[in-house]
């Protein structure tokens, strides 16, 4: 089993109050989930209006098909209208298989 993880810090420009951050937030959450298939969270920085923490995470057979997930989901972040991808940070878990 072979876990990616990937956390990102966004930053929301425009958003003017925690209502228009979540509103950027809540879409791109879905969008990412299901283009991606992978699990996201917010994880940090909830009450700061314009910035966004990120976790997303996706499980696999293979370190290749985890790290092609992630670097799509980079790439799109990259291209984002609404935000700028502000720092990233990608983890790679491997598990020892069967016992």
């Amino acid at each position: 089993m072979v876990i990616g993880i990937l956390q990102v810090e966004l930053r929301i420009e425009g958003a003017d109050s925690l209502k228009d951050k979540r509103r950027v937030v809540a879409s791109l959450k879905d969008r990412l989930h299901r283009e991606h298939q992978v699990s996201v969270a917010e994880v940090d920085t909830q009450d700061i209006h314009r910035t966004a923490t990120l976790g997303m995470a996706v499980v696999s057979t293979a370190v290749p098909h985890c790290q092609s997930v992630l670097d799509g989901i980079l790439n799109k972040l990259r291209s984002g209208r609404g935000y700028v991808l502000a720092n990233h940070r990608i983890e790679i878990l491997s598990g020892a298989g069967k016992d």
